[in-house]
């Protein structure tokens, strides 16, 4: 390609709402060029680097036995549902791996991130199929060393993290991670073991509290006390003394994929009508809303209004589990069903100091069991900088990173609901057992942009760089550039003939910004030295390499880049 008849320009200048240097510099270099919010053109060179990723994608899910298939654009996963129940009848056709490419849209993306946080976007979605567990295993294992072959060819480092399950629910799930302070996924990791998870799901070591026998139930007055903080200065007491009482309103899944021990909803219960939640939690931690939309099978959780509060029965502010009207009816005439959540440390911990239901008043000594009885007891607890490491002890730290690919082992959750069966080797009919995997093309392309640039521009990796070579033709050696340029496109190397009528700093600094592994140039004065001069983006030193060498050389240095290497 040459750069007169390339579609896009570079620029001098990154937009000025541009924050995060990836989106900077791909603007810059003319890689891409926003519409919307959140929404991105990607030009020629964008488009080359994508196919390469993508390419990469299908190489490595075809070595672990993928098949590729294309799907409608609506309800994918029905089609799947859909495919799966018309072609898989026998253990025999088992087990099976299929996926595809699919452009999806969220509009709950911080959209300042750029392609990062694209609205729209295009992911490698694939499903394993499978007669039983240890098959699903096996096949999670292939696509845990198919992404990971993956994001190395394509020169990206992650993390792999203990993930959240979601709304797909399911026995296990991982993330890989892009660390970098943009991202909007915030990581718990320990330096002394390893441990690794999303702050969604991540653990942490609580601390035992004191053996204490139970003691009488006290009411207290305890005016103008409706925080925790304000409740331990009252009484001189520690906030790990106390209970905090949380409020949410959730809007359940539909009942067949409730996480398993999720409280029973009612029959008559309409998908989409809320619940309201009241949680428990000691008063020194907070409680980590995703782990409580999981523990109750809620797609969605938002604070309750303060008439929903009054309405099962607690009072804003000095609210307790004891005493809860189950069979309150909310404002606005609806019957709310009611579940009561406490964290696990809840019922280790004795005589805490708790609401009264009361406004003003507080309940000394309350004792779980004792006093009530939750729908549910779980970890609800949000891990924090510091928390001691639930494997080792160590304090954890936090860190932010961009989830680029996600692995769900969802097991018969889903078959059973679709009613995707096979005939098993017993002869009845069986729920398959299902894998879902995600890798998202879209931000693994703007995540090597972030990883990989300087202050110059951008440093694509070899694997993925739009083209191998950036051809600088100075003035007086055209003909020469040209020959060249005809030679290396024949041999098989992919280059980009920078021919403008501009000037050689333009013309360097653009090679720069545009980051081409490679940049040949070729002028009178290395003419007359007796060749071109070859120099590597990520390097400050060039080599004059003879003309009847520069073919031969180039693939060598191709080659060497791409196994890590370099000639000198």
């Amino acid at each position: 390609m040459r750069m007169t008849r390339l579609f896009s320009q570079t620029l001098r200048e990154a937009p000025a709402d541009a924050e995060v240097a990836s989106r900077q510099l791909l603007v810059r270099a003319g890689f891409i060029r926003q519409v919307g919010a959140g929404i991105f053109s990607l030009l020629p060179l964008a488009h080359r680097s994508l196919s390469k990723i993508e390419n990469i994608m299908r190489q490595e899910m075809d070595a672990i036995g993928g098949q590729e298939l294309t799907l409608p654009i609506a309800m994918h996963e029905e089609a799947i549902a859909d495919l799966v129940r018309g072609e898989i009848r026998s253990y025999r056709q088992l087990p099976c791996l299929i996926y595809h490419f699919q452009t999806r849209w969220r509009d709950d993306l911080p959209t300042r991130s750029g392609p990062i946080g694209a609205r729209e976007f295009t992911t490698l979605d694939s499903y394993s199929l499978d007669a039983d567990r240890p098959g699903m295993e096996a096949q999670y294992q292939a696509h845990y060393r198919a992404y990971s072959n993956i994001l190395r060819r394509c020169g990206l480092p992650v993390l792999v993290a203990q993930a959240d399950t979601g709304v797909t629910g399911g026995i296990l799930a991982q993330e890989f991670v892009y660390m970098t302070p943009i991202g909007e996924e915030t990581l718990m990791l320990c330096e002394g073991c390893g441990y690794t998870a999303n702050w969604k799901v991540a653990s942490f070591a609580k601390p035992p509290p004191a053996d204490e026998a139970p003691r009488p139930l006290e009411k207290v007055a305890t005016p103008h006390t409706t925080t925790i903080a304000d409740l331990a200065a009252l009484l001189g007491v520690p906030e790990s003394r106390t209970a905090k009482a949380v409020f949410m309103m959730a809007r359940p899944v539909a009942p067949s994929l409730l996480p398993a021990g999720s409280p029973p909803v009612r029959a008559e219960r309409e998908e989409g009508e809320e619940r309201f939640i009241f949680a428990v939690i000691r008063g020194d931690m907070e409680v980590n809303e995703a782990k409580l939309a999981q523990a109750v099978g809620a797609r969605a959780l938002r604070p309750a209004t303060d008439a929903e509060i009054r309405a099962v029965g607690a009072a804003p502010g000095y609210a307790s589990p004891i005493g809860l009207n189950k069979e309150a009816v909310a404002h606005g005439g609806d019957r709310p069903q009611l579940v009561v959540v406490v964290d696990d440390l809840i019922p280790r911990s004795p005589n805490l100091v708790a609401g009264a239901n009361e406004e003003g008043y507080h309940l000394l000594n309350v004792n779980y069991g004792r006093d009530y009885i939750a729908d549910l007891v779980c970890d609800i607890a949000a891990a924090r900088d510091d928390a001691p490491c639930p494997q080792c002890g160590a304090p954890l730290r936090s860190a932010r990173g961009v989830e680029v690919g996600n692995m769900i082992q969802i097991g018969t959750r889903y078959s059973e609901a679709w009613d995707c069966t096979c005939h098993d080797r017993d002869g009845s009919d069986k729920p398959l057992v299902i894998g879902s995997y995600h890798m998202n093309s879209y931000r693994l392309l703007a995540c090597i942009a972030e990883e990989h640039h300087d202050d110059k521009g951008l440093i694509w990796p070899v694997a993925v760089a739009p083209y191998q070579l950036y051809l600088v033709s100075l003035p007086g050696a055209e003909a020469e550039a040209g020959r060249i340029y005809t030679d290396l496109w024949s041999a098989g190397v992919e280059v980009l003939l920078d021919d403008r009528p501009e000037s050689a700093g333009v013309k360097f600094n653009d090679a720069d910004l545009i980051g081409l592994p490679l940049r040949l140039t070729i002028g009178k004065r290395s003419l007359q030295a007796g060749g071109a001069d070859l120099k590597r983006r990520d390097r400050a030193e060039s080599t004059l390499v003879p003309l009847e060498q520069v073919v031969p050389r180039v693939r060598q240095e191709w080659e060497m880049q791409a196994y890590g290497k370099h000639i000198r």
